[in-house]
């Protein structure tokens, strides 16, 4: 996978988590696909989807108006819109490691995340400034629909005085180093980029105007004089009412020869896309050889996310990332712990895929001499 060899080339320490250099990211991909021979770059915007031919939509979730207006007319369903929101990103210097600690929860992955500690007032005080602030209104066109993995922070402050400190202020696992006891709310920082220099506020996407933004997340202890390499927004999220709008193997049922990939497909997630990205390819090139390959089966990962596009209640559509919850249950003969459970399940999609899989690579061996 492109997208898997990018991020190793370009990853940054997060603990547990997938987090890479965004310039780098980029520019990798970008070379990969402008020094490929058997690619033919066009750098033109396309505002109608072509009427013949093989093709794949992979426009991502900032869409254009005219290319969006096109889609729509070939689903014939309106688009749903969603606010992706952005976390502030502050530059490391500015950060007083006085106050700040640097730890990974419960000890795992390093000393990955900065830590800010709030006691009870502090907590409490920041959850109230939060929901007083100003935000930015949506647009008259848009819809405000949040994805839940998402959620604005102070959309999240709104919904109870406890659900910050059991989401993503939620000291368990981080002790103050200087006092040996857990504070009762932690904001932390990830690193953003290769040379340490910038951290984001992990789960603190926002809507709030810039100058609340430079207020209130000032309050937060180790960040009384932060400088901010960027402030936190929101942007549109376009995605098709898949379970209404594509077949099992991506296609648009108005218009079979097009498929969708990535984020406006229905998918969350920067493997999801990739991973989405990569079926398309696969749907496409068996299309194209006249090969009637079955798609992935349900029980792994690539599967599930297929099942989630097709099966869910369209009504109620959302964008997924991948989860337990979206494999089929396993067939149980005893009580299992939820750990045990979903290692079970990993073993099970690892066994589904190479049955999958291992036949279609034995017809491309044999046709292949």
């Amino acid at each position: 996978s492109l997208f898997i060899e990018a991020t190793d080339a370009t990853a940054v320490p997060a603990g547990g988590a997938l987090a890479v250099d965004r310039d780098d990211f980029s520019a990798y991909i970008s070379n990969k696909i402008t020094s490929n021979p058997q690619i033919e770059l066009i750098r033109e915007e396309v505002i109608k989807l072509p009427e013949e031919g093989n093709i794949i939509l992979a426009s991502g979730p900032l869409t254009s108006d005219a290319l969006s207006a096109d889609l729509a007319r070939l689903t014939g369903s309106e688009h749903l819109y969603f606010y992706d929101a952005i976390a502030p990103i502050v530059e490391a210097d500015s950060i007083d490691f006085n106050i700040a600690w640097r730890a990974s929860r419960y000890g795992k992955g390093g000393d990955d995340y900065i830590n800010c500690p709030l006691d009870k007032l502090q907590y409490e005080e920041f959850v109230q400034a939060l929901i007083d602030a100003d935000k930015v209104n949506a647009r008259d066109f848009e819809k405000l629909i949040h994805f839940e993995g998402c959620m604005p922070i102070e959309e999240m402050a709104i919904r109870g005085p406890q659900t910050l400190a059991f989401g993503p202020m939620k000291p368990v696992g981080l002790p103050d180093p200087r006092t040996g006891k857990t504070p009762y709310a932690v904001i932390q920082l990830r690193q953003d980029n290769r040379h340490a220099s910038l951290y984001n506020l992990v789960g603190f996407q926002t809507r709030l105007t810039y100058p609340e933004q430079q207020r209130i997340f000032r309050t937060i202890p180790g960040l009384e004089q932060a400088r901010f390499a960027r402030l936190g927004s929101m942007h549109r999220n376009t995605f098709v009412n898949a379970p209404n709008c594509l077949t099992r193997t991506l296609q648009l049922k108005a218009a079979p020869h097009i498929r969708l990939a990535g984020q406006i497909s229905g998918v969350e997630g920067y493997v999801e896309s990739a991973a989405c990205g990569l079926l398309a390819g696969l749907f496409t090139a068996w299309s194209l050889r006249g090969a009637k390959e079955p798609s992935p089966p349900a029980e792994t990962a690539l599967g599930a996310l297929l099942a989630h596009l097709a099966e869910a209640e369209a009504d109620s559509f959302q964008p997924m990332n991948i989860n337990y919850g979206l494999f089929p249950p396993l067939e149980l003969k005893r009580k299992m712990k939820r750990a045990d459970r979903r290692l079970a399940m990993a073993d099970r999609a690892l066994i589904a895929a190479e049955e999958w899989w291992a036949p279609i690579r034995e017809r491309r061996r044999v046709n292949q001499n």
